[in-house]
């Protein structure tokens, strides 16, 4: 056993039996199949943006639907789905989400240098599926949040390899399919990254006007889903929005006020994450505790926000844990996914139109002992050159970032 390892961590790192596979594989079996038997186009928000592309083949505008919330250029991503039969959306779609799910988680993994082989990957994958309700509920609805929830561990593991413009365009192509990754634009100039940060525009911009150019009306994003992104009255997603400006204007508060409050809120999160960043350790932890505070901190006042939001920030968390000071570390962070645990009995709040003030609980509680954590955390150590560099931890895997297949180096 390595110097200064724990036996926990020690034994979560070996690798994984056969029965922690055979578990971890019936899971994600069962996961997509019980969707797949619950609906019937392959998930609800998925079918927005099906239906959305059938318009468009039929000659409408897909932005009649207020709750199409996407680039034009997704309904050109969404056109083989609608020539596809519903039986077959039915059964595909949910796979693809849990496959989608599984390699960011892989990616997460690579990201922190934890074997994707060993106990904790499995397990840690097994209990994310099984035991986070967002997980299911993702796949369930098919939405296309899963684009996000894998190019941002991808693309901070190229960063990670020194390899911005890559992660750039891996960002800005998940954004053409759904603007959810926009805040990680801040990462790259807190990095100071600008050709990265070029990358990640330009992509989605030039693909939702390439698309815009073949819509009925190219000005739709514009004219009709942005105002209805600002303005936040919709009845039926009022009732499942997680932002606290929702949240608290449901409790009776006057919503200039609890908008307020969850502005205020977010800024906070931005300045937690901008320290986190100046810290100047050259870890994985720098990469993924900021880009995640900065897209929690977005969910505080993004409209809508939803539940299965948090799958882009929670296993990149998690998959950190084993290396010393991280957020999952900490009993806090694991007391805070207590909502969402499913099965847990919660009077009152076990209405499925109630469950927004558990997710609004849990993220807010994400956002501040991340918040904390990264406010706190000590100034990097000096190597000999007087530059910063990582804590020194015997038997630690924290400062060693993967460059390249095969070799390992520090990032700046």
């Amino acid at each position: 056993m390595d110097q200064g390892k724990s036996p926990v961590l020690y034994w979560l790192l070996l690798p994984a039996s056969r029965l922690g596979w055979a578990v971890l594989g019936v899971v994600l079996v069962a996961v997509p199949l019980h969707a797949s038997l619950r609906g019937v186009t392959g998930g609800m928000d998925n079918g927005i943006v099906v239906q959305a592309a059938r318009v468009w083949l039929d000659g409408g505008s897909p932005y009649a639907d207020p709750h199409f919330l996407y680039f034009p250029s997704a309904v050109l991503a969404a056109v083989p789905q609608a020539l596809l039969p519903a039986g077959v959306l039915r059964a595909s779609v949910p796979a693809l989400v849990t496959a989608g799910l599984v390699a960011g988680w892989v990616a997460a993994l690579r990201l922190h240098g934890v074997p994707w082989r060993s106990r904790f990957a499995v397990g840690g994958l097994a209990a994310l599926a099984l035991g986070f309700a967002p997980f299911a509920h993702l796949v369930t609805l098919g939405n296309w949040t899963v684009t996000a929830a894998v190019a941002l561990p991808c693309a901070l593991l190229l960063a990670a390899r020194e390899r911005w413009v890559a992660a750039g365009l891996v960002l800005g192509a998940a954004l053409a399919l759904k603007p959810l990754l926009a805040p990680v634009a801040l990462l790259f100039v807190l990095a100071r990254r600008w050709k990265g940060l070029a990358a990640m525009v330009l992509v989605p911009v030039a693909a939702s006007l390439a698309a815009a150019l073949a819509m009925p009306d190219p000005a739709g994003f514009v004219t009709r889903t942005l105002p209805f992104l600002l303005r936040g009255d919709d009845g039926f997603v009022r009732l499942y929005e997680a932002s606290p400006g929702a949240v608290l204007a449901r409790l009776g508060l006057p919503v200039p006020l609890a908008s307020g409050i969850a502005l205020a809120a977010a800024a906070a999160g931005v300045w937690c994450a901008a320290r986190r960043w100046g810290r100047g350790d050259r870890t994985p932890a720098r990469l993924s505790e900021t880009a995640t505070l900065l897209m929690l901190s977005a969910f505080l006042v993004s409209r809508p926000s939803y539940d299965h939001y948090l799958l882009v920030a929670v296993p990149l968390l998690v998959a950190g844990a084993t290396a010393a000071g991280a957020v999952a570390g900490g009993p806090w962070f694991w007391a805070v996914l207590l909502p969402q645990v499913p099965g847990l009995a919660r009077p009152w709040l076990d209405m499925e139109t109630r469950r927004a003030f558990l997710d609004c609980a849990t993220l807010c509680g994400l956002v501040l002992v991340a918040g904390l954590r990264a406010a706190r955390r000590a100034p990097a150590a000096l190597d000999a050159s007087g530059k910063a560099g990582p804590p020194t931890v015997p038997g630690s895997r924290d400062g060693l970032v993967l460059t390249r297949p095969g070799r390992r180096g520090y990032s700046a």
